[in-house]
């Protein structure tokens, strides 16, 4: 059986389940606490880029956020963190909310996103890795974690250092 998936912008009436899923989801409250802190960073936020999935009968169950970051000078985006609640994980709802914020990420005129993540999930996206592009970060990690895309084939992935938002403290 397939599940449909109800993507849309989180509202401000979203806010604490989407706390919720992510702490389900996490071990830690880490990443609840980055998704507070980057909703109140206006340098990074981005309203429409924080989107959330729905079963069929409206309850949320998945999350994926994108907030401005830069490539060198160039801006682009940062997909972190997703989250979907533990009963839910692996039916399709993650991707549908990553699919929605890309598309509404290129509606907007967005042109890049990287990602840090797992390098098995990310690629079903467009995601591949960033250092062949010339892009990495100021901290050690995995070569085949740090993934970049672009949005629109016209506009190349530029090369440069990730700098991150200041709520990811990197």
């Amino acid at each position: 059986m397939r599940n449909i998936w109800i993507t849309r912008a989180e509202t401000s009436a979203d806010t604490s389940v989407i706390r919720e899923i992510t702490l389900a989801a996490f071990p830690s409250a880490e990443e609840a606490d980055l998704v507070d802190a980057l909703r109140a960073d206006r340098a990074a936020w981005i309203d429409g880029l924080s989107v959330v999935a729905a079963d069929e009968d409206g309850d949320l169950v998945g999350h994926a956020l994108l907030t401005r970051c830069h490539i060198g000078d160039t801006p682009a985006l940062c997909l972190a963190p997703c989250a979907v609640r533990p009963g839910q994980q692996k039916s399709g709802a993650g991707s549908a909310a990553v699919r929605a914020a890309l598309a509404a990420a290129k509606d907007m005129g967005e042109y890049y996103v990287v990602v840090l993540g797992h390098p098995e999930y990310y690629p079903r996206f467009g995601f591949a890795r960033a250092s062949a592009h010339g892009i990495g970060l100021t901290i050690d990690v995995p070569d085949e974690a740090l993934m970049a895309l672009t949005l629109d084939a016209d506009h190349p992935l530029p090369s440069g250092t990730v700098r991150y938002a200041a709520p990811f403290g990197i």
